[in-house]
Parts: structure tokens; sequence; C-alpha cells
């Protein structure tokens, strides 16, 4: 499976065209529609969420409720893009007739200044409406379809905010949890967050940010349940599920890290506290005592729980701007200010649940086929026994 995104921030449209989808999935409207509105929730949104309610448009690929085995195109209108007809025509307009004015002055922490000498644009706005995280819109809606072929297979996945600024929850019940307890508590969190008292105290770091017109960051941690063993491979190595899943992560807007299983706390510990015993029963087949690995060893699944985190950076559009150096007149300015939301780690971690979910179920096409459904399942259930008595 793969995709491709087309679309500016405030431009006509975001639309994605995914290819490789089997032929025979249930896909309605709906299943994406759910995921993007869970996008635009979280304490700390600017007032672009009020803005925007994103719908997917289904353009191709789907028929009578079921994919078809064809390209899928996906399309989700931006409802700002009235506003920004003239900035935005692809036609050629007068500047001195629509008002369109060059953007010069590059902000620090954005893709606006490297952007624009790389590919030799004097108006950073071809940059920066590109670069945006209005682009994670789509990737949400092309992992919407993702989720659903691995919830067809029984795998779950679910994100939850593990710290905000300097307040990190208390995750002690987070392994008596369900799949689906997991989501209904954060699915009711402003924060997304598993433990309440820290869901309070991180909406006041949020609030104090704001009103210092500063911004905050935080770590997701999403987790996929249900996962066989075997997807990804040793053989090369961008065939490692940890390297696709660490580049995936790594690549949604301001992530700036990311750690499978306990992560960097495995350089602080000596190698028997580190890796996870295996043990073998009748109904189980193999299994880890312990999964301080994240379900991945060698580059590919074991069969435990893939457990992924991501740091956000803090978003670097400031109300109280940083200095920079406008590329006309090499002046130092303080840098403008594009609408913004002080905290938007709520909103990442559901992306980062989508980007996840896409890498997990583009490896289980590979290892399983993907003309059709009933093919794919046919494989799974065979491979599952032999593995289970392997």
């Amino acid at each position: 499976m793969r995709y491709l995104t087309a679309g500016e921030s405030h431009g006509p449209q975001l639309t994605a065209i995914i290819e490789g989808v089997p032929a025979h999935l249930p896909l309605l409207k709906e299943d994406i529609d759910r995921e993007l509105a869970r996008r635009q929730k979280g304490y700390g949104r600017g007032r672009r969420m009020q803005i925007e309610k994103d719908q997917v448009q289904i353009k191709a690929g789907v028929r009578d409720g079921k994919t078809t085995g064809a390209p899928i195109c996906l399309v989700v209108e931006n409802k700002d893009w009235q506003h920004w007809r003239n900035i935005m025509s692809v036609e050629p307009l007068d500047e001195a007739h629509v008002g369109r004015k060059r953007v010069t002055r590059p902000r620090p922490g954005h893709a606006d200044l490297n952007g624009a000498i790389k590919y030799a644009h004097r108006d950073m706005r071809n940059i920066l409406e590109r670069s945006s995280a209005r682009e994670t819109t789509i990737r949400v809606a092309c992992g919407a379809v993702a989720k659903k072929l691995l919830r067809y297979f029984g795998m779950e996945v679910v994100g939850h905010v593990k710290q905000i600024g300097p307040v990190e929850a208390s995750l002690d019940q987070l392994d008596q949890l369900s799949p689906q307890e997991i989501q209904r508590i954060t699915e009711d969190s402003p924060v997304r967050c598993l433990d309440q008292e820290a869901a309070q105290k991180m909406m006041q770091v949020i609030d104090k940010a704001k009103a210092e017109g500063d911004s905050v960051g935080g770590i997701v941690e999403v987790i996929v349940y249900g996962v066989p063993v075997g997807l990804g491979s040793h053989v090369h190595w961008d065939w490692k599920l940890d390297g696709r899943l660490g580049q995936a992560v790594l690549s949604i807007q301001a992530f700036k890290g990311v750690e499978i299983g306990i992560g960097f706390e495995a350089g602080k510990r000596f190698g028997s506290q580190v890796q996870d015993e295996i043990a073998w029963s009748r109904e189980r087949g193999y299994y880890r005592k312990t999964n301080r690995l994240g379900g991945l060893e060698g580059g590919m699944t074991n069969g435990m729980p893939i457990v992924i985190r991501g740091v956000m950076k803090p978003i670097p559009t400031l109300y109280k701007p940083l200095q920079s150096v406008d590329i006309d007149t090499k002046q130092p300015f303080e840098a403008s200010v594009e609408r913004s939301d002080s905290c938007a780690v709520p909103a990442a971690c559901v992306v980062m649940e989508n980007v996840v979910a896409w890498e997990v179920a583009r490896a289980f096409c590979e290892k399983f086929g993907h003309d059709h459904i009933f093919e794919m399942k046919a494989h799974y259930e065979r491979y599952l026994e032999e593995a289970r008595t392997f």
C-alpha cells in the first residue's frame, strides 16, 4: 500500500490517492469522518477548528460500501478557501489589484526559510502553505482506511497523551485497560489523557502558555493490539518495521523524537533488565513475559502489542514573536503571527495513531497479500495456526 497527498493549507482542498487497498474491504464515509472529527478536538486548539468541519468525499475506489481494489481517491475541502481565493489563485493575478503581498519574513521553527532557499521562492507562502500541519488532515483520512483494514483482522490502534509540558500522566493502570477502555477514557478527556488529575494540570499549563503568548508540546503514546508475529523483516534495512514506524512518526509536523517500548530508558539498564523472556503455552503458543521492547525485535513484530511514543515540540508560531530576518531587506524583525494553536498535542495523538496504523497495515498487506480480503483472510488464518504450533 502507498499514498500520495496534495493540497495547501488555504487552498481549495486536500487530496489523497491510495493504492493497494484490498478489494471487498467494507469502507464508509463515516469511518473516515469519525477520525477527522477526532483530529479537530483537543484543549488548546486555535480558531481554525471553528471554521473547518472536516468531512471526506470518496471520489473513487469504493462502490456499494466496499473497496474495489482500484486506487481510492479522497478529498477534504478547505472551508476557509473562500477567504483566500485571490491569495491562493492558480491563475496569475496582479498584486496591486488583489492585495496580494509576498511573505518575506521567515518564522523561526518553521520550514519557511529553508524551503524558500531550497526551491528558490521569494514568496515564502509557497512554502508555509504546504508545510502546514493542515496536511495531517488528509493523512488521517488515509490512516482511517488503514485502521478499517486492521480492525477487520482483529487489530486495534489506540493513543493517549502521556505528557504535556512538565506534567506527566501516571500510567500504573494502563496494562489493565482494554483498547476499548483506553479509547473511551481518552475520548472523554479534553487532552486525551488517561490520568484525570494530570489532565487538569495539563490544561492549566496550556492556559498559562496561551495567556503568555507561548506554546507547549508533549509526548504521545500509541499502542497497537492484536498484532501477529512476523510483520516487517530483518533482511533489509528499509524492511524493518520499527524503522518504518519511526520514520512515519517523525514525518508528522513538529515531531522531533520517537522511541519504542522502554526506548531511551534501555540505555540506562543492563541487558537482563531490557530483553523480554520467551515463554510457551498450548493456548497461546509463544509469547513474551514482558514487553519492554514494545512488540518489535529484529525489525519484526513478536506478537506483543506495539508500543511507540513520539515527542512533539511546542508549536513555533507564537503570539510573543521571536526574532528573525527579512529576506528582502536583511533587517531584523519580530516574526509574523499566522493563526495558531497554543497546544496541538491532543490532536497530534490522533495523527500519530493514523500514521502508525498505516505502516502496520502496509506491513500486513506485504505479508498476506492485498488483492482481496477473502484471500488475505485465508492466508492469515493458516499462518496463525502455523505460528501457534511451530
